[in-house]
């Protein structure tokens, strides 16, 4: 998620994380009369890899790479934001906490920027920035696009690396297996018709379930939301039946695949259903959905990342066309959470 929402150009590919970026929008404007909400797709594509050597081109360079290094890298990742979440929760998984530090932006911002509001002095305590932006223009002086969490920075000169999220999480899974607690799952399987199915199913989540919100949410026209809202109903029948069969969706292991479709349910009553009035059901009433998504949320490398208010505090404040009044709403009760799943 960014501080600048808008359009994108593709929803789906073989490889579904090359199509999932930040919406990007110039002024605050997240909903555009007589449009349907498309996502950009554009990342700083550099990746920190086994072997990386240093940056060799510009923003569009697909070979720029770093090394992989502990304590060399912090990643920033707003509560707020369910793209950053999957990467607080990956790294907790991984057992990553003491080899890639992390900073917490508050849960709004502006037009120009996710700023470090809850740190001491507005500034976040390693890079010494209060908008994060600063590290985007460090590396790119004349960075066009919307700045987006999550990113990670280099902490050795305050130079953003990359903040192309999805391959963020494939990495720290492929790339960063040295520093792996023992007990870390394997989140991406070794079979390859297995990983082909998860590939596939990923990128069906993402077009109708993590963009689907977005796609009903910012929608310009009763056209568009009715479609884009019958499509994202049909998306979570069809996983609640999946999962009325299996513990998790690929089966009896956790894997990428669940952590990515958990931080759009975690958001779903809290902000999706009556912010972008997706208003058929609640969660609460998948029965198969509601099992799946509270046993990860009591999982403490689930929970720990999840802040209900800062979740409400972003969508109801920054969208202030669709929510001119800012306010934000009390409920629902964040202590259905914790009740024990059947």
């Amino acid at each position: 998620m960014t501080n600048q929402e808008a359009p994108d150009t593709t929803e789906s590919s073989e490889h579904p994380d090359h199509q999932e970026h930040p919406e990007h929008n110039q002024g605050g404007t997240y909903s555009v009369p007589g449009q349907e909400f498309v996502r950009d797709t554009r990342y700083v594509n550099t990746r920190i890899i086994k072997g990386g050597g240093d940056p060799d081109g510009g923003l569009d360079q697909a070979t720029d790479t770093y090394p992989v290094a502990p304590n060399r890298y912090r990643l920033i990742a707003a509560k707020a934001c369910p793209w950053a979440n999957r990467t607080l929760i990956v790294r907790n998984l991984l057992g990553l906490q003491d080899v890639i530090s992390v900073g917490l932006p508050g849960p709004t911002h502006d037009e120009r920027s996710w700023t470090f509001d809850l740190d001491e002095g507005g500034l976040d305590p390693v890079l010494g920035i209060h908008f994060l932006r600063d590290a985007y223009f460090k590396r790119f002086p004349d960075y066009p696009r919307g700045i987006t969490v999550p990113a990670i920075v280099d902490t050795r000169d305050g130079k953003l690396v990359t903040n192309d999220y999805a391959q963020i999480t494939e990495d720290l899974y492929y790339q960063w297996q040295d520093y792996h607690k023992a007990s870390a799952p394997k989140l991406w399987p070794d079979d390859p018709a297995e990983l082909a199915e998860m590939r596939e199913l990923m990128a069906w989540i993402f077009t109708e379930v993590n963009n689907g919100v977005y796609r009903a949410g910012f929608a310009g026209s009763q056209a568009a939301y009715a479609e884009a809202y019958g499509r994202f109903f049909a998306a979570l029948d069809q996983l609640d039946d999946r999962l009325a069969t299996r513990k998790y969706l690929m089966g009896d292991n956790i894997t990428e695949a669940d952590i990515r479709l958990f931080t759009t349910l975690v958001r779903f009553d809290a902000v999706y259903h009556g912010h972008f009035k997706l208003n058929r059901n609640k969660l609460t009433e998948f029965p198969n959905l509601w099992r799946y998504a509270r046993e990860l949320y009591q999982m403490p490398e689930f929970g720990s990342t999840v802040d209900f208010e800062q979740i409400k505090q972003h969508y109801y404040g920054v969208h202030k066309d669709i929510n001119p009044s800012g306010i934000v709403p009390l409920g629902p009760d964040p202590s259905l959470w914790a009740a024990e799943a059947h």
